[in-house]
């Protein structure tokens, strides 16, 4: 089976850091990853176990989702590509998770563990400003989606996401879509059908 390539891997850095990686630092960081392919609905971590490596989507998609006592799932996030897909708390502090991640396709992941980031990190500055970079987008993203959840409407928590992620309509099932944004497919059916009347 063919290795999953880096390149993606190295633009992304390249574009959070703005620097460019030496062949050194490049080395460095193919040593550091491991690459696998993943099977649709497959899992990348399961409730109640550590997340030992966050994962960088080169192909494919992922969510990440808890499961209520009532069976009931809720959709914390979706991935895609150039994104990446792990419970950050988990791998952080290295604890049991709370939630599952499972890819939605067929994807192929570069996956690295908490200890070899932090070495990354020490040893090229680029690994580093990206870190940041994704700490800083990240507290940003988390405040709007707490402030969406308590403060927008069924329908203004939609129009906020066909703003910011048209490609999850049309990467994800309705169903998920509506689990994500905290309401019934029932409900994202209406409002679907009350924007097409306008």
């Amino acid at each position: 089976m063919a290795s999953v390539p880096f390149e993606p891997l190295f633009k992304y850095i390249e574009s959070k850091s703005a620097l460019i990686l030496s062949d050194d630092e490049k080395t460095l960081i193919q040593t550091a990853f491991k690459s696998k392919h993943l099977r649709k609905r497959q899992y990348l971590l399961q409730e109640g176990d550590v997340c030992k490596y966050m994962s960088f989507i080169v192909k494919g998609s992922g969510r990440m989702y808890s499961v209520s006592e009532k069976g009931q799932e809720h959709i914390i996030r979706f991935a895609i590509e150039n994104w990446w897909l792990g419970d950050y708390e988990s791998y952080n502090f290295q604890t049991p998770s709370l939630y599952n991640i499972e890819v939605l396709e067929d994807s192929e992941v570069l996956m690295i563990e908490h200890n070899r980031i932090q070495e990354l990190m020490a040893q090229i500055p680029a690994i580093d400003l990206m870190i940041k970079e994704i700490d800083r987008k990240g507290t940003v993203a988390t405040q709007k989606r707490i402030h969406s959840s308590i403060s927008l409407s069924a329908e203004e928590r939609y129009d906020n996401l066909v703003k910011s992620y048209p490609e999850f309509l049309i990467r994800f099932p309705q169903s998920m879509i509506a689990s994500y944004l905290g309401i019934s497919p029932e409900t994202l059916s209406r409002i679907r059908k009350n924007i097409l009347k306008k």
